[in-house]
């Protein structure tokens, strides 16, 4: 045999070009043998992946399949593809009735049974006749009126009650906030015959105020009962916070001379801010939003402090319902109280930031 002469492996190969780095080959081509870090590579016998020297297998894999490879090396992903699908399953079930509200107001009256999702037609002149069909700004003015009267009661009432049960010691302390929890479970309709035989009997006193003695188509009727009803939760969530402020803040003010209620209002209440903003927003939100109470209270005239909702329903008549009026109504009278929840988180995120930086 000639030394020129050399075995050959199956495949034509060389078995001493083994650890031989890759190098162009006659026709100006890279050669496949090998991997780029020198290493030769070896081909499955059916022709599917290339398996490096103790490397995993380069398989074809799915979107789905690289997006599941992805996360598992970066949980991250899963985290924030959580959040985007819980955020637009919530944007679109809040949002989509204030839609069809404005879809339904848009369109003119008669041409409702058209509507997919978009208005059959365009009427934005709803929006300005109902204010000419009734004095919708007097029945929100009467809400507002209300709900503002209803909340300053209820903080300055339970701004009181959660000092007591956030920072005081005193015998039945626990029983008596069980109880007072136990009285926001029961319904309002359970508290209607009482209250109205109450606010419907003369009062001498009242007289001459009132031309029959009685609180009916008053705003007393209504703010009374109401702030009661929510007071138990906005005591509950007093509490909690009054009770998170160091004593050593309320000491320190009780030392230069002021009293517990100077300390309430000037130590307590601003560095609770944000308790104060959650309770003032819940109250006014669901007092503005009540329509029991005002609905058995009030004859439904605007004179007589009859509520928003009472107003919208006024656009439906005996024989005929505006429903693109009672539409347009409605997102009117919803545009105060996003202004205030905007401008209450502005307030919140603020209060939250600012105890931090104190602490």
């Amino acid at each position: 045999m000639s030394p020129n002469d050399r075995r050959r492996n199956d495949d034509g190969t060389d078995p001493r070009e083994g650890d031989r780095v890759p190098g162009p080959c006659r026709d100006g081509r890279r050669s496949d043998r090998y991997r780029p870090d020198g290493v030769p590579r070896t081909r499955l016998a059916d022709g599917g992946a290339t398996l490096g020297a103790g490397g995993d297998a380069e398989l074809d894999r799915g979107p789905f399949s690289r997006w599941v490879d992805r996360s598992i090396q970066d949980p991250q992903r899963v985290y924030r593809a959580m959040f985007y699908v819980a955020a637009i399953f919530f944007l679109f079930t809040t949002l989509f009735p204030f839609y069809w509200l404005l879809m339904v107001a848009l369109t003119p009256e008669g041409q409702l049974q058209d509507i997919v999702f978009t208005p059959n037609g365009f009427n934005p002149g709803a929006f300005v006749e109902v204010f000419q069909t009734l004095p919708f700004h007097w029945y929100m003015f009467n809400s507002f009126v209300i709900a503002t009267a209803s909340t300053v009661l209820v903080l300055v009432v339970a701004s009181l009650a959660g000092y007591a049960f956030g920072r005081l010691e005193f015998p039945g302390k626990t029983p008596l906030m069980l109880l007072v929890l136990v009285v926001s479970f029961f319904p309002p309709a359970a508290f209607f015959i009482p209250l109205n035989d109450l606010f419907n009997t003369p009062v001498e006193i009242l007289e001459p105020v009132m031309s029959d003695g009685t609180l009916y188509n008053t705003p007393g009727a209504m703010v009374m009962p109401i702030s009661a009803i929510f007071m138990p939760l906005a005591i509950f969530i007093l509490t909690t916070f009054y009770a998170q402020i160091p004593d050593g803040l309320e000491d320190a003010a009780r030392v230069e001379g002021t009293t517990r209620l100077g300390a309430l209002f000037r130590v307590i209440i601003p560095l609770s801010a944000p308790g104060v903003a959650t309770a003032g927003v819940l109250t006014f939100i669901a007092v503005y939003n009540e329509f029991f109470f005002s609905y058995l209270m009030t004859d439904g005239e605007p004179a007589n402090w009859a509520p928003i909702l009472e107003g919208i329903l006024g656009y439906q008549g005996q024989y005929e319902i505006l429903f693109n009026l009672m539409a347009a109504a409605s997102i009117i009278g919803v545009l105060p109280v996003a202004i205030l929840v905007i401008v209450a988180q502005e307030k919140i995120v603020s209060g939250l930031t600012a105890g931090a930086l104190k602490e």
